[in-house]
């Protein structure tokens, strides 16, 4: 394999340039830049796209995004079969901060270098001039477009498919089919796309508004539920360790953590997005850590809430709609009008998050386009000049999910290998980022924090975060239960590696002639040079 000695983009070490608020106006030229005016030409881009997003609706669009309490009620059953209540909470409490340090290093990162390519941009800028464009390539910028591109695909399969359950819920005699789901879910794709595209100015006030409905939609679900259903005793919560799955105790316990884990999944969306966010070096961290604080809290509740009020485990899990939350409130409430009313608030925000998992997804897959990342490149890479936004980008993306999601046809097992898939897409991308910037702090060498910045505690924290998304990348390959059979089978690692294995050919034929990192501004480069 074709791997160069020297990278034009990293070997005039561009991460030692000045954080922005050292960049004096009279280095701007004539006229004084903004601080995103100073990002977007410290990075060699060029501002296509508007900037719609201020702090409040990015925090909407973030929150919505990770929607961690609306998600924990389809999530939980991983965790609750392999340990129970005690795998379920203390699992949680293990993820949240494990993503809380994860987060934090790669808002630091935001910060530093605030552009939607995000991890591929982030690593080409800090590794070795070796590897740097390969890494940036292949294990970062490839398998960060899966891993978003999948997260779209699980939102909009959300949707769908609930809306299928609660046809099983309200109508016995429905003939439960997959493909039932599959259409359901393009249905979920198509307003989407109608949001993303047609209406796009209006995505940050929708934003900003779902922010305070993700809130009041977390009581209007939890206290009917708390207040109706039979209350299981605080050992069956907190003490009784209950594996079913059929893997051993300790490997259980990691296995579960894939309900936690992919809960907090979703933060990096406000990076992909940076390019349209105001003062985007401090909104876009800040947006990052207020978002896994409040979902944090939401989530855990939720789970709290789940385990005191499951009721009769057997009709839960071996329900006929297929999502066993729906049995719970069915069981709670005694009432299939009560059980649809509280499914519909979590159906809602399934499909409200499509929204932003469309355009974050899009967003990535524009700028590595914009690099020449990607086969057709030159397309994909196009803004529409009427509405500011890259419609090839959002287009290949609603594509994708389209094709991926015909997957829930053929296998029952669909879900929690699209699960996966983002897991390991997502946090593989995590890794390669943080083990860098730890390579860095250890070498001692000179970085250019941005605005916003973790100090002293920046090495602790990246160690944390090393180490979680290590297992939990590691573990998201595991089926959640054994035996395993062709139907139950984790196929994420099947996808997974022909990913990689697509990449890596595309690299060798293609990818390694045209792409060459994402550019920097060389005359921001050259002063920077001369003052190390």
């Amino acid at each position: 394999m074709d791997l160069p000695e020297s990278n034009p983009i990293t070997e005039r070490e561009p991460v030692l340039m000045k954080p922005n608020s050292e960049i004096k106006d009279t280095e701007m030229g004539d006229d004084a830049m903004s601080g995103d005016e100073a990002d977007m030409a410290r990075l060699g881009l060029t501002q296509e796209t508007r900037r719609m997003f201020g702090l409040l609706p990015l925090l909407g669009f973030t929150t919505v995004l990770l929607c961690s309490w609306e998600a924990a009620y389809p999530f939980f059953i991983t965790a609750f079969i392999n340990g129970g209540g005690p795998s379920m909470l203390y699992g949680y409490v293990f993820c949240f901060f494990g993503s809380l340090a994860t987060c934090a290093s790669i808002a630091e990162m935001a910060s530093m270098y605030p552009t939607s390519g995000g991890q591929y941009h982030w690593v080409a800028l800090m590794a070795p001039p070796k590897w740097a464009r390969f890494l940036s390539y292949l294990t970062v910028g490839w398998v960060s477009v899966l891993g978003w591109q999948a997260a779209c695909v699980l939102g909009t399969f959300l949707g769908g498919t609930i809306i299928q359950g609660l046809l099983v819920l309200n109508d016995p005699s429905y003939a439960y089919q997959r493909w039932h789901g599959t259409l359901l879910l393009y249905a979920v794709l198509l307003l989407s796309l109608f949001i993303n595209t047609v209406t796009v100015r209006l995505l940050p006030a929708i934003e900003g508004a779902l922010l305070w409905l993700h809130v009041l939609g977390f009581f209007a679900v939890l206290i009917p539920l708390v207040h109706l259903a039979p209350k299981s005793p605080a050992s069956f919560v907190f003490a009784d360790w209950s594996n079913v799955s059929g893997y051993s105790d300790g490997l259980s316990f990691f296995v579960g953590l894939t309900s936690s884990s992919i809960i907090f999944v979703g933060y990096d969306g406000a990076c992909h997005m940076a390019e349209e966010v105001k003062n985007a070096s401090i909104n876009v961290p800040r947006s990052m850590i207020f978002t896994v604080l409040l979902n944090g809290a939401l989530g855990f509740a939720t789970f709290i809430a789940i385990l005191f009020c499951i009721g009769d485990v057997e009709s839960a899990l071996g329900t006929q709609t297929g999502w066993p939350f729906i049995q719970i409130f069915y069981n709670a409430t005694n009432s299939r009008a009560g059980a649809t009313a509280m499914t519909s608030i979590l159906t809602a925000f399934a499909v409200c998050a499509t929204f932003s998992y469309l355009a974050a997804a899009s967003r990535q897959l524009w700028a590595f386009a914009r690099d020449k990342g990607v086969p057709f490149s030159s397309t994909i890479a196009k803004v529409d000049k009427r509405f500011k936004i890259p419609l090839w980008a959002v287009g290949c993306t609603a594509l994708f999910n389209a094709l991926l999601a015909l997957i829930n046809i053929g296998s029952t097992a669909a879900f929690n290998a699209i699960v996966s898939l983002v897991i390991a897409g997502l946090f593989s991308s995590y890794l390669i980022c943080i083990s860098l910037m730890i390579r860095k702090r250890l070498r001692k060498e000179q970085i250019a924090f941005g605005p916003w910045n973790m100090g002293s505690w920046g090495m602790t924290v990246n160690i944390v975060a090393m180490v979680y998304t290590l297992i939990t990348f590691v573990m998201s390959f595991f089926p959640p239960a054994t035996p395993v059979t062709l139907i139950t089978m984790n196929w994420s690692v099947v996808v997974f590696s022909a990913a990689i294995v697509f990449g890596l050919v595309f690299w060798v034929l293609v990818g390694r002639k045209q792409y060459h990192g994402p550019a920097i501004n060389p005359r921001f480069a050259r002063r920077q040079d001369e003052s190390v």
